[in-house]
């Protein structure tokens, strides 16, 4: 039976890249954006480039089945990918291939194969690439080096935190995000820090209920929880509330928000927090 047009549907959407992904993040959301309604859960692995890290993506992907777009330039790591994504039933994307295979054929030349090589290696290059280790060594609570972040997001689950620290370090932003548990303590570094900004994320209930049910279908898990049980959720979100209030940290409602809108929110913060640190 075909869905109601105002039905949102999430599905993961993997980026293997063997560079920093940027282009591929590029290319997903331009693409998505086409379709009303389509939620992309995203993962993104960049700075593929071993057998060890393909095979670290590829068993995230079997275990998350979705769409997987691609940027590969080493024919052995692509022909792994690909043998295994058919293996898998799962598509498989090279998304540059068009462009370069017709460019190469107008130019009568081949390519150079190597990867990242649209990027000059400069200061600020390397910047990104410290900026994007450091938002994925500190997703979720981990990494102890808080005082190192540029921004840190607090927000109970379902409220966006890991995709939008992967964007703002693809802008080059240390970014940690820590997850709001209520009667979970916090790292007590975290009320000392002056220098980061510290940004709370919250959404409506019905919002975040919607997110978690349909990650719960993800993971085949129907059972009745607290997850997603309506005052629970509500009791999650005045807690995060009062917590940003008591503080004084700086709060965003995402309810509305595309992941960019949210990080050109942050942007501008950190830019007026910088002037007066």
């Amino acid at each position: 039976m075909p869905r109601s047009p105002d039905t949102e549907v999430y599905f993961h959407l993997h980026m293997i890249s063997d560079s920093t992904g940027e282009t591929l993040m590029g290319v997903m959301r331009a693409s998505v954006a086409q379709f009303e309604n389509a939620e992309p859960i995203e993962h993104l692995f960049a700075l593929v480039r071993s057998p060890k890290q393909l095979e670290r993506a590829l068993d995230h992907v079997a275990a998350y089945p979705g769409v997987v777009m691609y940027t590969m330039v080493n024919p052995d790591l692509r022909r792994t990918l690909e043998d295994r994504c058919a293996a898998l039933g799962i598509p498989a994307i090279a998304v540059l291939d068009p462009v370069e295979a017709t460019l190469s054929g107008y130019l009568g030349a081949p390519m150079i194969g190597r990867a990242g090589a649209q990027r000059a290696l400069d200061a600020d290059y390397y910047r990104r690439i410290e900026a994007m280790n450091y938002s994925m060594a500190h997703d979720d609570g981990q990494g102890e080096d808080l005082a190192g972040a540029e921004v840190i997001l607090l927000g109970i689950s379902r409220t966006s935190k890991t995709p939008t620290s992967v964007y703002l370090g693809h802008r080059g932003i240390r970014t940690a995000n820590i997850p709001l548990v209520p009667g979970a303590p916090l790292p007590e570094v975290l009320f000392e820090l002056t220098k980061p900004l510290i940004v709370g994320l919250t959404a409506s209930p019905e919002r975040i209920i919607q997110i978690r049910r349909n990650r719960l279908l993800n993971l085949k898990e129907d059972r009745s929880t607290d997850y997603v049980d309506e005052a629970r959720v509500k009791e999650e979100i005045i807690y995060a509330k009062r917590l940003f209030a008591k503080h004084g940290w700086a709060s965003i409602d995402v309810t509305r928000r595309s992941i960019e809108e949210t990080a050109a929110k942050v942007i501008n913060m950190l830019n007026e927090h910088r002037n007066t640190v």
